[in-house]
């Protein structure tokens, strides 16, 4: 399952990369901002998003829907991940066309569950 992570913060960054290594079956590439992110997305699709919802250069959801222009992402499903995480800002998040929420510090359990439910199953 190839990722795409947008985070500006490396911190975060490499916590989730470090915790996705010890996973099979995940490619994972950290994008910085949203323009770096887009390039990425072009060159190689991915087929999950992982956008943070304040980036240097554009929010999240503002990025969602950026990404959902190029080919083959108009459907991929996007997770939020955010240290906003009132109830307002989860709403905002699923209205905006994520499918989940992840506040920060991230939980790599409900990270792995959410990605595991996205498996066909066998």
């Amino acid at each position: 399952m190839r990722l795409l992570y947008v985070e500006d913060n490396r911190i975060n960054a490499l916590l989730f990369e470090e915790a996705l290594k010890l996973q099979p079956g995940f490619e994972l590439r950290v994008a910085e901002d949203g323009a770096q992110a887009e390039e990425l997305a072009r060159d190689w699709q991915p087929e999950v998003l992982v956008l943070d919802s304040h980036l240097p250069d554009v929010n999240g959801a503002a990025l969602l829907q950026r990404l959902r222009q190029l080919p083959g992402l108009a459907s991929v499903p996007a997770f939020m991940c955010s240290a906003d995480a009132q109830q307002e800002d989860v709403q905002q998040a699923l209205a905006a066309g994520f499918r989940g929420y992840w506040a920060k510090p991230i939980s790599i359990v409900s990270v792995l569950s959410d990605l595991q439910a996205l498996l066909p199953p066998g």
